[in-house]
């Protein structure tokens, strides 16, 4: 029976033993397992994402929202501006289309009134009296009116204007129609004038007006990050470059003007000096 026992445990010992040896041979193949199970994860990881990236339609999506909306240009300062910036907006737009048709509108008729005074040149000169000078020209022609403002000064020189000598007659009548044609010369000029006087500022104030919306925004925002102060400092800014772009044209173009009237004036002047002298002669003769 002790013979027994002692062989009993001396078998427990050896299986205790040979446990004992193959339990660390078995926790490093579990761990070897697992590290090279986690080491493998990670390498189909990219695959993953590559196939992701490589995806064009996706990319597309993202980006092309991005790319149409500008917050930095004149669509945004429209938007996102209150009533006195866009009544300001308005002004400018205003002052620059009136600018434009007025710059327009002089140009053709100071074109018209050169080829009236090449047809009077040629025509009025040419005529037998001066009421057949007159009717060859056209009727809303400058020169027209100089010639039946002549011969009406003829016929009215009658009762107390009879007192007046002729020659003074003739000349106060004549310089009247020179002055009315001056009149409509000038027509539009003072708007020009104005708009390339005060559009700068009324762009100016408009500035000052989004600026001070601008920063009184970041404030309140607490958050004073260039892409934060970028985008309404640089719409407030817009007003003033917005202010002289309708200056400018505004500005060329009056004197632009005002030196043609001149050349047309001069015109003008010289067929009235001419028609002053035939008309006394013609009186003188008759």
């Amino acid at each position: 029976m002790q013979i027994n026992i002692a062989r009993m445990f001396k078998s427990f010992a050896c299986t205790l033993g040979l446990v004992l040896t193959l339990v660390p041979g078995v926790v490093q193949a579990q761990s070897t397992v697992a590290t090279t199970a986690s080491s493998a994860a990670p390498a189909a990881l990219p695959v993953l994402t590559d196939v992701k990236a490589v995806d064009p339609s996706a990319a597309a999506i993202k980006k092309t929202p991005d790319a149409l909306d500008n917050p930095y240009g004149l669509e945004a300062l429209w938007k996102t501006s209150d009533a006195v910036a866009k009544t300001v907006l308005l002004l400018l737009l205003i002052m620059s289309v009136g600018s434009w048709y007025i710059m327009i509108v002089k140009v053709l008729e100071q074109a018209k009134m050169g080829r009236q005074a090449k047809a009077a040149v040629k025509n009025f000169w040419t005529a037998g009296t001066v009421q057949q000078g007159a009717e060859a020209l056209e009727k809303n022609s400058p020169f027209r009116f100089m010639a039946d403002a002549a011969t009406n000064a003829i016929k009215k020189h009658e009762g107390l204007m009879g007192h007046i000598p002729l020659n003074d007659w003739m000349a106060m009548g004549i310089q009247r129609a020179v002055d009315r044609i001056q009149s409509n010369t000038q027509g539009g000029l003072a708007f020009l004038a104005t708009v390339g006087s005060i559009s700068p500022f009324v762009g100016l104030f408009g500035t000052v007006w989004g600026i001070y919306h601008a920063l009184t925004a970041i404030g309140i925002s607490g958050q004073a990050s260039i892409d934060k102060v970028a985008g309404p400092v640089g719409e407030a800014l817009l007003m003033t470059a917005i202010g002289l772009a309708v200056a400018v044209p505004a500005v060329l173009a009056y004197n632009w003007l005002v030196r043609r009237n001149k050349a047309v004036m001069d015109e003008v002047r010289a067929f009235s000096s001419d028609l002053h002298a035939v008309v006394l002669g013609s009186v003188a003769k008759a």
